[in-house]
């Protein structure tokens, strides 16, 4: 299978995905309870179409663990109203190659969220990746998502071309030695692209590029007006 046609694979899986029974386009609320919802209640309750999921997160403020629940609907009007995700031709120029150094113990970063009003969450960066881009080197910061590399970056597309908050990239690590491809032909949407319910961390600093990258993913594409803020 060529680069392209492996591209053209992911882009079909990318769509199974997002608008799955509990894909990104089915969540129609995130409901924090404080303590332990009861989910067995709340699944008895709810139509055919609709899985209820738990979710835990830290009080920004406190600390304390606080309990939630999430509701999905395979029929919601999202799912719907999807027409597709607009994207850039497969580019192979954006297919680079960069260098993952680990750090000890559990570095955190604080990164703000776009529902959290200028709040931070600390999440666990368990090394840089470092870059060259354009003859500039950058040291990037990507969090651990369940066991992989997951960087929030920003560019000069963002708001004109691109999801406006910025976009995400699954970073691949390809040996022992720390090489990682950074393949920005699968930069996607964030979750709160696809629905408003969702609390997506923001790029820090460190992960803003001065210049367009013209790579993978541009935007969601709703039929007849749709607006997931207004849904």
């Amino acid at each position: 299978m060529s680069e392209r046609e492996d591209h053209t694979h992911w882009q079909a899986e990318r769509r199974a995905s997002v608008t799955s029974a509990t894909g990104n386009l089915a969540l129609i609320e995130t409901r924090w309870t404080g303590d332990r919802p009861d989910l067995d209640a709340e699944q008895q309750a709810a139509s055919d179409t609709v899985t209820v999921t738990p979710i835990q997160r830290t009080n920004i403020e406190t600390g304390a663990a606080e309990h939630g629940l999430r509701v999905w609907d395979a029929d919601a009007p999202a799912i719907r109203a999807f027409d597709r995700v607009d994207t850039y031709e497969y580019d192979p120029a954006w297919v680079l190659e960069g260098h993952f150094t680990p750090v000890s113990g559990d570095r955190q970063v604080s990164f703000e969220h776009i529902r959290d009003n200028g709040g931070t969450r600390d999440l666990v960066v368990p090394g840089d990746i470092r870059l060259e881009l354009d003859g500039r080197e950058y040291d990037l910061a990507a969090f651990d998502d369940g066991g992989t590399l997951l960087l929030v970056f920003g560019d000069e597309t963002n708001g004109s071309e691109t999801y406006g908050s910025g976009r995400f990239l699954f970073v691949q690590l390809r040996d022992d030695e720390g090489t990682v491809t950074l393949d920005f032909n699968r930069a996607f949407v964030p979750p709160c692209g696809f629905s408003a319910q969702y609390n997506c961390p923001l790029p820090p600093a460190s992960n803003r590029f001065p210049l367009p990258i013209r790579a993978g993913e541009k935007n969601v594409v709703f039929r007849d007006g749709f607006d997931i803020y207004a849904a």
